[in-house]
């Protein structure tokens, strides 16, 4: 696929099923995995899931916010995303750029749990695509924030900075 902003990858997928499939098999285990664990949790905390920016995201539905997103007004207001990129696949968590104290936590979590160095960015997970995956500790960082807890963060620090 093309790259957008030397970040994300443009997928043509209308829905995360169409997405899925659209991956190599070597790919689709692990995203679909992750998926899986992000959708179980999130759901029940009052996100949505669908396509977003090109990836399968999970955001507050309408309905709970019918504000606009700052930086794109005909979207709903996004909360984590999941992506295969050129090199890796990301997850995205807006919660962890917004909250030091939940990035905080994750990272030192991470150390706990994994080998290796955690190779994150203010807002971006990435899992190399040879590096193990704890979606353990991707399911208890999805647990820590519901949909109105977001709203209320976004609120206070996001939008009106």
């Amino acid at each position: 696929g093309r790259r957008l902003n030397n970040f994300a990858m443009r997928s043509t997928a209308h829905t995360p099923e169409e997405y899925m499939s659209s991956l190599q098999d070597h790919d689709r285990e692990r995203i679909e995995r992750l998926r899986s664990v992000m959708a179980t949790t999130l759901l029940p905390l009052g996100f949505e899931e669908g396509m977003q920016f090109w990836m399968i995201g999970y955001f507050v539905p309408k309905q709970l916010y019918p504000s606009w997103y700052h930086c794109n007004t005909d979207e709903p207001l996004p909360f984590m995303a999941l992506a295969l990129q050129k090199q890796s696949i990301n997850i995205y968590h807006l919660g962890l750029y917004s909250d030091p104290s939940l990035q905080s936590w994750f990272r030192s979590a991470y150390a706990e749990r994994m080998w290796g160095k955690l190779d994150m960015g203010k807002s971006c997970i990435r899992f190399r695509h040879n590096t193990e995956i704890a979606y353990d500790l991707i399911a208890s960082l999805c647990q820590k924030m519901t949909a109105k807890e977001w709203i209320a963060l976004y609120e206070g620090k996001i939008k009106k900075g």
